[in-house]
């Protein structure tokens, strides 16, 4: 089974939007660095690798399944946070997005009747629920420490 119109427009669309994490990830690297948080700036690196690696399996899957693949322009990302806080805060909602863009994406591949998009949509679903739990795990040291836990934040996600 060929891939639908609608299905390589939906891909298209979700692979601008992983592309786009990584970019919006790499901004907050860069901000990391230029406060001197490596570790943070270490975190968000592997973060837009790893949504980059996302949107190569997006392409990879649509290409073996015959679909239409277009790299578009990616819109320009945020870079500026009030503090480190406030970027996990940002990271934490877009990830929530970023899951609603999947469900989505999956919900139309069972109105597809597209059940090998689904399964491999799956995986897409198992992983935003263990990048939610991760943001959110950070969020918690720093609601627990305060701005004093900021050093042994990013002493750890120095360690990914």
């Amino acid at each position: 089974m060929k891939f639908t119109t609608k299905l390589s427009t939906a891909f298209n669309a979700q692979i601008k939007a992983e592309m786009w994490s990584s970019n919006l990830y790499l901004s907050m690297a860069v901000y990391f660095m230029k406060a001197g948080l490596d570790g943070c700036a270490h975190w968000m690196k592997k973060q837009a690798e790893e949504e980059m690696e996302h949107a190569h399996k997006l392409i990879d899957y649509a290409v073996m399944r015959g679909g239409n693949v277009e790299i578009t322009n990616i819109d320009a990302v945020p870079v500026n946070w009030k503090g480190p806080k406030e970027v996990f805060e940002h990271v934490y909602k877009h990830e929530c997005h970023v899951s609603e863009l999947i469900d989505n994406l999956l919900n139309l591949a069972i109105a597809e009747d597209d059940k090998a998009t689904q399964d491999f949509l799956w995986w897409f679903v198992r992983e935003q629920v263990e990048e939610e739990d991760s943001v959110e795990k950070i969020l918690s040291k720093f609601n627990i420490y305060g701005v004093h836990g900021l050093f042994c934040v990013d002493q750890e996600l120095g360690k990914r």
